[in-house]
């Protein structure tokens, strides 16, 4: 496992984050987030009182935060306590802080639409439409990733009926298609565009998501006509479905002179907004 730490701003002050490649997450530091947010003059009393405070929070402590080697001033490495996003979130909800209000109200309206979406799926798909268009893709790529979500869906669900059920063999038949057609796996492909938490999908051009979704409708396709059983017969549906889009992707290939592997990333070609609206600039 290989761990890169960088130090990112929030409201103009440090905070120390680690990514954590094996699991894809980012990890921060939590005096950090409470220092920024407490102003404390004693962060490491400040967060002993939080936990006496939050008696559920104490209980999953050990479970929320993992400890990693940061480097001080003096140039030594220390451990310190840190927490991926979700653990962050679930500290601050404890923090009796004005400045972790506006985080506050933002998870409360995000609860209050998961909670509707979940009654009407239409509302996912007119939220995920709507955050695309705020992130600044177009319409037409929109359209595309929309109808992509779809053509997975229909994916998954054959191999769910195929006897498949464990996320990781979802994940093994997603590299092997992803490897036929494109030469890659999705770490692998990911790290050609220089990804590490993004989602793959949402950084391929229109005709990667093309190609992709080719492979995918194929392998559903194949699947209700062949009705395998178990992850060996599957995993032969998911490859010759994937080599039609190989092959789709090598006529293309032949007529445009080049690759259409590409190395770039959504934030190459589009200029991403606040991901979060709780930043400092909206609350002022």
């Amino acid at each position: 496992m290989a761990n890169e730490s960088v130090i990112k701003l929030f409201e103009g002050k440090k905070v120390r984050v680690v990514w954590n490649e094996e699991l894809e997450k980012y990890y921060f530091a939590v005096q950090d987030i409470v220092q920024v947010l407490t102003d404390s003059t004693d962060v490491k009393q400040y967060v002993k009182r939080l936990r006496s405070r939050d008696k559920e929070l104490d209980s999953v402590w050990g479970t929320i935060c993992t400890p990693h080697q940061f480097v001080s001033t003096d140039g030594k490495k220390h451990a310190v306590n840190c927490a991926d996003l979700q653990g962050i979130l679930r500290i601050i909800q404890s923090i009796p802080s004005k400045k972790a209000e506006p985080i506050k109200r933002w998870l409360a309206q995000v609860g209050s639409e998961r909670f509707y979406q979940l009654r009407d799926p239409e509302r996912s798909i007119e939220q995920a439409v709507k955050d695309y268009r705020r992130l600044g893709y177009s319409e037409n790529w929109i359209n595309q990733r929309i109808k992509t979500i779809e053509i997975r869906k229909g994916l998954t669900d054959e191999w769910k009926r195929s006897g498949i059920e464990n996320e990781s063999d979802y994940a093994l038949l997603t590299d092997l298609m992803s490897k036929v057609w494109s030469g890659m796996t999705t770490h692998e492909y990911k790290e050609h565009k220089g990804l590490q938490a993004q989602n793959l999908r949402d950084n391929m051009t229109n005709m990667e998501l093309l190609l992709n979704a080719l492979a995918e409708q194929t392998a559903t396709d194949l699947s209700k006509e062949r009705d395998p059983k178990g992850m060996v017969e599957t995993a032969h549906v998911a490859k010759d479905g994937a080599e039609v889009a190989r092959n789709a992707r090598a006529d293309i290939e032949q007529r445009l002179g080049h690759s259409v592997i590409s190395s770039s990333k959504a934030i190459d070609y589009i200029t991403p907004q606040d991901e979060l609206p709780f930043s400092k600039d909206k609350e002022e």
